[in-house]
């Protein structure tokens, strides 16, 4: 995964070896025009040429500094390279010149910078050296030889040695080194995720055994408490909040710690309410139906509350006493991450002239809060026996909202 940290630090090497070559090569370049002139005797061309290339690409390097534009300063060394050793190749010796392999440097140079440039400088290149090659046949010479032929070991020497000196003691260098920065700096990288995903996992935790202080917080006042109506708010403010739990428990003892598998979820939590107000021993029958589908904690937690609330109120008003019963859950994921839960149960219901805005029933508003908080709506599916829903939602970002 690219972070911009990453990109930061490759950016910066580009940058240096960029410049580094540059200077490198200009410099060298001036030499060489001079080692032509002096000790060479090449009066003509060859010598004009390095002298041309070196100036031009100084200035472009130096002009990198006002423009900050590496592309458009690797281009314009690129092509300027490009076609002085060109020139320098056909006017030293043609395909059979030690120059030639320059235009090769050129090309490396390409994929180091910027990979989609240097696969056309390649193709580039290959061109040219076809070309070269055509020119070298009897029939097409263009251009003679002006090396003396008393200079041309010596320039055969300088040339490979201008070549080799680049690739080795500048490219292959400068790579060493950014190769060894990026390592260091993706380890720096690597050990900051970690840390910071050892924080997120005791957050996680912390927060589950918080939670939990507080549904034993809620059970101890019940016991202290005698009308079964209090009792009953107590109980299911205790279960809200051990949904809540659940999930924070389940993001800490997993490798995701941004999504939670939903279907073990749900299944957890709905076991758990069923045993919770039916007892151990009942005869509910639970149907889950749900893909492998991962959810964020922002999506999963008013989800879960919603299912919560639902379960607990078939639980409550649809199976009631000992009754045989069923509790539907489905989710199916459609396009542009939204979802259907369809949730129900197959018990007596309730009337349709009641719902959450006449109701006084605390859980059946927070189902129709919770689905407005999940981006969805919900609908009531009065094709089946009991009380079941059918409800649209969205995976939501990490906002806060109220379900108040």
């Amino acid at each position: 995964m690219k972070t911009p940290v990453k990109d930061e630090y490759r950016l910066k090497d580009k940058v240096k070896l960029t410049l580094r070559v540059n200077y490198f090569s200009s410099f060298f370049a001036i030499i060489l025009g001079f080692l032509c002139l002096y000790v060479l005797n090449i009066n003509v061309i060859l010598p004009y040429v390095f002298f041309g290339f070196g100036a031009i690409n100084l200035i472009n390097t130096f002009a990198y500094k006002t423009h900050k534009n590496l592309t458009a300063t690797y281009n314009i060394t690129s092509i300027v390279a490009l076609i002085s050793a060109t020139v320098i190749t056909l006017y030293s010796g043609g395909i059979n010149s030690p120059f030639i392999f320059v235009l090769a440097l050129i090309v490396f140079t390409g994929y180091v910078t910027t990979r989609s440039y240097g696969k056309i400088y390649l193709y580039i290149n290959m061109l040219i050296i076809c070309l070269l090659y055509i020119e070298s046949l009897p029939d097409y010479t263009i251009a003679e030889n002006v090396v003396p032929e008393t200079s041309r070991n010596l320039f055969s020497f300088l040339s490979i040695l201008f070549s080799v000196y680049l690739l080795g003691g500048v490219l292959g260098k400068n790579l060493l080194k950014a190769h060894h920065n990026l390592y260091k700096s993706r380890n720096e990288i690597e050990k900051r995720i970690k840390e910071k995903e050892t924080l997120l996992r005791e957050v996680h935790h912390r927060v589950k055994n918080n939670l939990q202080t507080v549904s034993s917080l809620l059970s101890l006042q019940s016991r202290s408490i005698e009308d079964k109506k209090m009792k009953s708010i107590i109980k299911s403010s205790q279960n809200r909040v051990i949904s809540m739990a659940m999930v924070h428990e389940m993001l800490y003892m997993r490798d995701d710690l941004s999504k939670i598998e939903y279907k073990s979820y749900v299944k957890e939590l709905s076991e758990f309410l069923i045993r919770s107000l039916k007892g151990a021993e009942n005869k509910v029958k639970l149907n889950i139906d749900i893909p492998d589908i991962k959810l964020g904690i922002d999506t999963a937690i008013p989800l879960g509350l919603l299912i919560n609330e639902a379960i607990t109120n078939a639980l409550k008003y649809g199976i009631t006493d000992e009754n045989e019963g069923e509790i539907n859950i489905a989710i199916k994921r459609e396009k542009n991450n939204e979802y259907v839960l369809n949730i129900g149960d197959n018990g007596v219901g309730f009337p349709d002239s009641v719902d959450h805005k006449t109701t006084k029933s605390l859980g059946l508003k927070l189902i129709h809060n919770l689905a407005r908080q999940l981006k969805g709506t919900i609908s009531k599916d009065a094709t089946k026996k009991g009380t079941n829903y059918i409800v649209r939602f969205s995976e939501v970002g990490q906002q806060f909202h109220s379900v108040a």
